[in-house]
């Protein structure tokens, strides 16, 4: 134990003592938090607020030391400037090199003690206050600055030479436990600051990570989902081509052999198309088979002619919701249905969860170029619980809607509540497409 402490004392205090080690300003969040008052010209400079406030207390060491000496003669005069630079070169390098700055004020403690031992007592007091003053100022600074096991080092290695020098020089140490003591009980506040300011920086590095990987969870089961949804649009209309391409040299009498083989290459690939679209499906979900079993596996996907059904459930859970359909409805692509479903869904679902009580607006526009969807809530009336997902829930929805080439915002409302828009593009062609495919 005493190696490994005397070992880590090497590596705190000796080893690259000055080394650089600039202070950096603060970040422009948190001045921005502290004085979102101040113009941004003024809180760019407020960044640098600390340097400014070690820079002015390093000022006020040095006028203060050498005004007090500046009655005494030419030569001590000389020598009193000198020490109120060297006092005060303490606090302003531990912006740069602290562990140096450190031992830069205990040698100006220990030239305060040889001017106390050499020379008169005016000369020797303004030595001696000063000094000890500032190397405790110091000390603080590099426990807030470094680490704060410092805090430990740095007393014992002052206040043992403290030791040494009462002891050789055969001075009363009767004032030097409690000095010892006020300094600890400084330098251990210092340290549980340090300590405090860390303990939190680390908390908050955890939470950000922690949200982070929750969301890359979610929109990763997000995209499973998807992916076994479009499965089961995508094979009813390859299953559809297979079938097709089967039978349709039997609808012709005298068919060329030249057709039959095209049909047979058009039925093979359908097949083979199947079988890599199950496989695919299969390493999505391998980690978990049943997260998407619905209770009826055979049902079909819901589309927007469904909607009635899902509005009835969401009332019947204590959510008033209106549903406004403006333009004619059309056949619209399988994957655009599922996916305007699956967000309306997840828009009423966050209602329910984030805004109890609160009324609600489903519009669904069907325009020219696309689908419109408007999924609005009010204020709520209740107080709601703390959901852990929070956002989540729009990156799966966002997820939809950039993969069909759509946009879409999710932003709070004036009043309170929270409005999710959603415009899908729906070309001409896909919609013939889904005319057809209705048709078949």
């Amino acid at each position: 134990m005493a190696h490994g402490a005397l070992h880590r004392l090497r590596q705190d205090l000796f080893v690259d003592a000055f080394a650089f080690r600039p202070m950096p300003p603060l970040e422009d969040a948190k001045v921005s938090r502290w004085v979102p008052w101040l113009p941004e010209r003024l809180r760019h400079w407020t960044r640098w607020l600390p340097h400014f406030t070690v820079g002015f207390f390093s000022m006020c060491v040095f006028l203060a030391t050498l005004t007090g000496g500046s009655g005494i003669g030419t030569v001590r005069g000389i020598l009193i400037t000198g020490f109120s630079a060297l006092v005060a070169a303490g606090p302003m390098l531990t912006l740069f090199r602290p562990v140096g700055a450190y031992w830069l004020s205990l040698s100006a403690v220990v030239v305060s003690v040889a001017a106390y031992v050499g020379f008169s007592s005016p000369f020797a007091s303004i030595f001696s206050g000063s000094a000890f003053v500032t190397h405790l100022a110091v000390m603080v600074l590099v426990v807030l600055r470094t680490r704060p096991r410092l805090a430990i080092e740095m007393w014992l290695v002052t206040f043992a030479l403290a030791a040494v020098l009462t002891a050789v020089l055969g001075r009363d140490p009767g004032d030097l436990p409690p000095v010892a003591f006020f300094c600890g009980v400084v330098l251990v506040s210092a340290a549980a600051v340090r300590a405090w300011r860390e303990e939190r920086r680390q908390v908050v590095e955890t939470l950000t990570a922690t949200a982070e990987e929750r969301g890359r969870r979610t929109l990763l089961e997000e995209r499973a989902l998807i992916a076994r949804e479009l499965h089961d649009v995508v094979a009813h209309h390859m299953s559809v081509i297979a079938i097709q391409a089967e039978a349709a040299p039997y609808r012709v009498e005298n068919t060329p052999p030249e057709l039959a083989t095209s049909f047979a290459t058009i039925r093979e690939n359908a097949v083979a198309a199947l079988t890599e679209l199950r496989r695919i499906l299969g390493v999505v979900r391998s980690a978990d088979p049943d997260a998407f079993a619905e209770s009826d596996p055979e049902a079909p996907q819901p589309t927007l002619a469904t909607l009635d059904s899902l509005l009835d459930s969401v009332r019947s859970a204590g959510l008033n919701v209106e549903a406004v359909v403006t333009g004619a409805p059309r056949p619209l692509p399988q994957g655009v249905e599922l996916s305007a479903y699956r967000i309306v869904q997840e828009g009423l679902s966050n209602a329910l969860r984030h805004s109890p009580g609160a009324d609600a607006r489903v519009e669904i526009s069907y325009v020219l170029g696309g689908l419109g969807l408007r999924i609005v809530n009010g204020p709520p009336s209740r107080l709601a619980k703390p959901s852990p997902g929070a956002g989540h829930g729009v990156l799966g929805m966002r997820e939809r809607v950039q993969m069909l080439g759509g946009e879409m915002t999710a932003d709070p409302t004036e009043d309170g509540g929270f409005e999710v828009a959603a415009f899908i593009p729906v070309g001409s062609a896909a919609g013939e497409a889904a005319t057809g495919g209705s048709k078949a």
